[in-house]
């Protein structure tokens, strides 16, 4: 038992240490937002909360459109997130439990467009958004992404995992068609998954910085990684206000992640190998 008791306490430290070594940069960005920049110059480095908190966001509003790139990335993050949940939802479902000519061999052609460089695309998708006339508007950071190779894996893994064949016989039995067994059916079952799947891909589309520089207008419609990378720019930089505005633009992201805790952990832990 004591043997027992020492390695529990050596894992849950480990926990606590990698914990906090993860949470440190978040400290300290919020730590350096609230300093002015020749704080950073000093010989001890500042670990502790200063007052200049609201006069740098004030400033961060003041030199670039923050409001406009917030709001820009959560209309991109969101519907992308929307649409990757809903339309891999229906594309795993099928892959899934469905039982239609060539399944095994078109699921083969989704999985191996994943194993594609994205830079490899981007030529091609800028004429592609240049011959629509989509240059410098959100959709054209918008509809490349409505959704992935990954996701539809994902999602087709956890209607395999968490659907039994039997429960769909039954519902068949009951006069349920497709979208009904998909709606009424399926989409509940996998719940748990779809949440850390809305977590991944919000994630990842927030933080998109590399399409997004290609195609919009930093003046007109910029992203909040787009904004950051304004602030960074020049010949000095500013770093508490350019950590501020990270700071800022890291907030909708923990948002979701505290409304989706519950759901992301039972995801998770879904997916954990059992003993």
């Amino acid at each position: 038992m004591a043997a027992r008791e020492r390695r529990g306490f050596v894992v849950y430290g480990l926990l606590l240490a990698v914990g906090i070594a993860s949470l440190f940069p978040l400290y300290w960005s919020f730590v350096v937002s609230s300093k002015d920049n020749s704080a950073l110059g000093e010989a001890t480095p500042p670990l502790l909360p200063g007052g200049n908190l609201v006069a740098n966001v004030r400033r961060v509003f003041e030199t670039v459109d923050f409001w406009l790139a917030m709001q820009n990335s959560l209309i991109v993050a969101g519907t992308v997130t929307v649409s990757n949940v809903l339309l891999s939802s229906m594309a795993g479902f099928a892959f899934a439990r469905l039982r239609f000519p060539g399944r095994d061999s078109l699921f083969l052609v989704v999985i191996g467009t994943a194993m594609v460089p994205a830079q490899l695309g981007v030529i091609p998708l800028y004429l592609v958004v240049g011959e629509l006339g989509w240059y410098g508007r959100l959709e054209a950071v918008i509809v490349p992404g409505l959704v992935g190779a990954f996701s539809v894996f994902w999602m087709r893994q956890a209607c395999e995992e968490a659907i039994p064949g039997e429960l769909l016989d039954a519902g068949r039995v009951d006069g349920c068609s497709p979208i009904r067994l998909f709606w009424s059916v399926a989409l509940p079952a996998v719940r748990p998954q779809a949440a850390v799947l809305a977590m991944l891909t919000f994630m990842t589309a927030w933080n998109d910085f590399f399409w997004p520089l290609i195609v919009l207008d930093p003046n007109e419609h910029p992203t909040v990684q787009v904004a950051l990378s304004r602030l960074a720019s020049g010949y000095f930089t500013d770093y508490s206000l350019m950590l501020t505005a990270a700071t800022i633009g890291v907030l909708p992201v923990i948002v979701l992640f505290i409304l989706l805790a519950r759901k992301v952990v039972d995801g998770v832990m879904r997916g954990a190998p059992r003993a």
